[in-house]
């Protein structure tokens, strides 16, 4: 939405609301702009999330394993995890092959302990908006 448009949102001139939206880029709460694109417009209908178990918890394996995945476009998010689950990611493709083909490219690239792939059936909630709810406001 543009600055005017969210000035008339929460009741601020645009210039107040351009001000206020530079301060929160100069201090990084805002990383970034982005266009959404629909995944099935683009080929990929499958989104799969895969548990990985490490063999090593050493920081070196953590470094190759960052680097490894760095050279995977199919990775969409990556996160280290708590419990039984040392690292989950989500991995977006065309299919059923092209993720077979994904699998055997990690697995050959990764040392892994465990790789486990769970599939998508359907998306019920999917947002990139955050909850403001929690946010202390300092001008």
């Amino acid at each position: 939405m543009s600055t005017a448009e969210l000035g008339e949102t929460i009741g601020l001139s645009a210039t107040s609301c351009w001000r206020r939206v530079q301060r929160l880029r100069e201090r990084g709460v805002i990383k970034g702009r982005v266009d959404l694109v629909d995944p099935a417009a683009i080929n990929l209908g499958l989104t799969a999330l895969v548990e990985i178990r490490a063999n090593d918890h050493s920081a070196s394996w953590l470094e190759q394993f960052v680097a490894g995945i760095s050279d995977f476009p199919e990775i969409i998010d990556a996160w280290r995890t708590s419990g039984q689950v040392d690292y989950m990611l989500r991995v977006m493709v065309p299919d059923i092959a092209a993720y077979d083909d994904f699998y055997k490219r990690m697995t050959q690239t990764i040392d892994f302990a465990g790789f486990r792939s769970i599939f998508v059936m359907e998306e019920l909630k999917s947002t990139t908006s955050l909850p403001l709810d929690y946010v202390e406001i300092d001008g």
